[in-house]
């Protein structure tokens, strides 16, 4: 299914006055406060996040998956299906694959496929957490970090591999996560485990093209529930400095222990330039992996406006790479994704609207109260009028999510597909 031009302006014309008036009224508010109105909507229509490719089936826990039918059973049909996504919000114009979960059968089809619908590919992602068909070495007991050298090493050639992939679709980067730990105490040395793993990031490294960044990801806990190697930003950021001035640490949002104040650890990253991307989700008690901003909204605005404030003040940071990483166990996959770019482009939006020159004259003057305020008379403001209008100028919809459910997509994906197909890689 492809969503058409035709049916995009059917469904914005039924809602284009109710949006005028919404936007206007929002637009005089903002413009008296002497904010750039246009400036802020060019901002949020140009905020691409990746959608990765094993967020479009049905998610799942270790007690049970179930399926929400015409789920995609390829390549070719996840990325028809962030077409939709994109078609609808404008915002979703890149895929992240997870290898080898998704390897194209056919590189020149597939880029294809994926210009088709305006999509680049993002960070490939490898995957030393399961053990692959046909692979000599276990990583039960680890992959990077593991104390014999041929797992290391086929880890290792793995990540080479992955990056290869990477090249063919035109990605620069790729993403390494570990689930390397352990369960009990003294299964481990810890010092071991740490400098085998830095080790063969570096050798992966080594072999990373120029133009690439490596992005090294963190976790306190979970699938080893007494150690973690790579188990907060700091040893993240330690090893990213080791690697080289390619190296970066990326956040997901639920990779952190309960109440963490990670806005404070994106702005240290950023003031030092390793900030390298982000993986948006949202929890309630630990790694949750449940649609971005349906448990802490008012968190993933502090956030941003961390964010903001860095990308305005620390050119010493990369552009940063933008992913979604959620598990969707009861819902529609491509509902809960709509439903995640606008609690993301919400978030940035309000963040957009903090005037942060009175922000640090409050913060010098230690005016408490006033910080608060100003951060607070943002977060209250009803930006879904600037979003609209920024999907409206792109050639999105005013509406996604309902035009998602009244353009019937999941029914006929049902039809394309049949009600049995499973998403790869899940």
């Amino acid at each position: 299914m492809k969503i058409e031009k035709s049916q995009i302006q059917e469904n914005n014309k039924q809602e284009i006055a109710s949006h005028k008036e919404g936007f206007d009224f929002l637009s005089n508010i903002l413009v008296k406060k002497g904010l750039d109105v246009d400036a802020i909507i060019n901002k949020i229509a140009a905020f691409q996040v990746a959608v990765p490719s094993w967020a479009l089936g049905a998610g799942g826990t270790r007690f049970g998956r179930f399926s929400y039918y015409g789920e995609p059973a390829s390549l070719e049909q996840k990325i028809d299906d962030i077409g939709i996504l994109h078609a609808l919000t404008q915002t979703a114009g890149a895929v992240s694959l997870h290898i080898p979960w998704d390897i194209p059968q056919d590189y020149k089809a597939i880029k294809e496929l994926a210009a088709s619908h305006n999509i680049l590919f993002d960070a490939v992602n490898s995957n030393t957490f399961q053990d692959q068909k046909n692979a000599k070495e276990s990583y039960k007991y680890g992959s990077l970090s593991n104390t014999a050298k041929a797992v290391r090493q086929q880890a290792i050639q793995h990540n080479r591999e992955v990056i290869k992939i990477g090249e063919q679709l035109g990605s620069k980067s790729l993403t390494v996560w570990l689930a390397d730990g352990s369960c009990f105490p003294g299964q481990n040395n810890f010092q071991t485990a740490l400098q085998h793993t830095q080790d063969s990031l570096k050798e992966i490294y080594g072999t990373l093209p120029d133009d690439w960044k490596m992005f090294i990801e963190y976790k306190p806990y979970e699938p080893n529930f007494y150690s973690t190697v790579i188990q907060d930003w700091g040893t993240s950021f330690m090893l990213a400095n080791a690697c080289g001035e390619k190296a970066y640490t990326l956040v997901d949002l639920g990779h952190h222990l309960p109440n963490t104040n990670i806005e404070q650890i994106v702005s240290t990253l950023m003031l030092n330039g390793k900030l390298g991307g982000f993986h948006f989700n949202d929890s309630k008690y630990g790694d949750d992996d449940i649609t971005v901003g349906s448990i802490k909204p008012y968190a993933l605005f502090l956030i941003f406006n961390e964010l903001v404030y860095g990308m305005q003040n620390n050119p010493q940071n990369p552009e940063l790479s933008w992913m979604i990483d959620a598990s969707h166990n009861i819902k529609d996959p491509l509902e809960d994704l709509i439903q995640s770019l606008d609690a993301i482009q919400e978030a940035y939006a309000k963040a957009l609207l903090i005037d942060q020159d009175q922000l640090k004259i409050a913060q010098q003057e230690n005016d408490v109260v006033q910080c608060q305020e100003i951060l607070q008379n943002a977060y209250r403001t009803d930006v879904r009028p600037l979003l609209e209008r920024a999907r409206l100028n792109s050639g999105g919809v005013l509406h996604p999510l309902k035009s998602y459910r009244s353009l019937d997509v999941r029914k006929n994906l049902i039809k394309e597909r049949g009600m049995n197909t499973v998403a790869t890689g899940l």
